[in-house]
C-alpha cells in the first residue's frame, strides 16, 4: 500500500501537483479540497448558512460526493469546473470548521485510502485523515507568489480578477485555516517541508516524486 499526503495552503498548486504525479506514479488522485468545495457549492445554492450546525447537517444527509476519472460528483452532478472560485474557496473554509462536515469528508478519504494506492491532498492529510500515510509532504509558497498564480490563472481564463484582493482572500483563508478548532492546517511532524516560491510545475512535480522516491524506494 501506498498512501501519499500532501497538505499546505490554498494557491500552492497542490491539486495540480498531486493531479501529475498520480498520473506518473500510476496511482489514484484524491482531491479532498474538492469535497470541501463541493459541499460550499451545495450551500450557496441551497442558502445554507456555512456557519449554521443543524442546517449544515440536514443538508450533509442526503449529499453524496464521489469521484471518477480524476472529477468530482457532487449529488450524480460533475462540479469539476463550479467548485474553482474565490467565492466557493472562501466558503469552503468557512463550511470546512464545523465537525460534522469534516467527519463527511474524512469518511470518505479514508474509506478510498484503505482500498486504493492514493494521492491525497488537502489540509489535513497527513495529521487527520491518513496519519499512517507511506509518504507526507508539505507543500507552501509565499502568498504574494500564490496570488500571482491565481491571478493570471483566472486572466488565462478570460475571468477579471484584482490581485491584491486576491492576496487579501489567501492570507485570510490562511489565517482562518490555521486558527480552526478542529484539525488546523499544520505541517505533521514526519512531513517534507517543501517550499514551491521558486519552482516552477515540472520541478515541483519532479521534487514531490524525488521526495516519494526517497521515501519509499520507488522509481520516480
Amino acid at each position: 500500500m501506498l498512501r501519499v499526503a500532501i497538505d499546505g495552503p490554498g494557491g500552492t498548486g497542490k491539486s495540480t501537483i498531486a493531479k501529475a504525479v498520480a498520473s506518473r506514479l500510476g496511482l489514484e488522485y484524491i482531491d479532498t479540497g474538492a469535497m470541501y468545495r463541493s459541499i460550499a457549492l451545495k450551500s450557496i445554492r441551497l442558502t445554507v448558512d456555512p456557519e449554521d450546525e443543524n442546517a449544515v447537517v440536514d443538508m450533509l444527509s442526503d449529499t453524496v460526493i464521489d469521484f471518477d476519472d480524476n472529477k468530482v460528483f457532487l449529488d450524480g452532478e460533475d462540479v469539476s469546473g463550479l467548485i474553482r472560485t474565490n467565492e466557493i474557496s472562501m466558503q469552503a473554509s468557512t463550511i470546512s470548521k464545523l465537525g460534522p462536515v469534516r467527519a463527511k469528508v474524512d469518511e470518505v478519504s479514508k474509506r478510498l485510502a484503505a482500498t486504493k494506492n492514493v494521492v491525497m491532498e488537502g489540509r489535513d492529510i497527513g495529521t487527520a485523515v491518513i496519519p499512517e500515510a507511506e509518504v507526507k509532504i508539505f507543500m507552501t509558497a509565499d502568498p504574494a507568489v500564490r496570488a500571482k498564480r491565481r491571478y493570471d490563472q483566472l486572466i488565462e481564463q478570460g475571468k477579471s480578477a484584482n490581485l491584491e484582493e486576491i492576496k487579501e482572500e489567501i492570507e485570510k483563508r490562511d489565517y482562518q485555516d490555521s486558527h480552526r478548532e478542529i484539525n488546523p492546517l499544520k505541517q505533521a511532524e514526519d512531513a517534507v517541508f517543501l517550499d514551491t516560491s521558486e519552482m516552477s510545475i515540472e520541478e515541483n512535480i519532479d521534487a514531490v516524486c524525488d521526495i516519494i522516491a526517497a521515501k519509499t524506494g520507488a522509481e520516480a
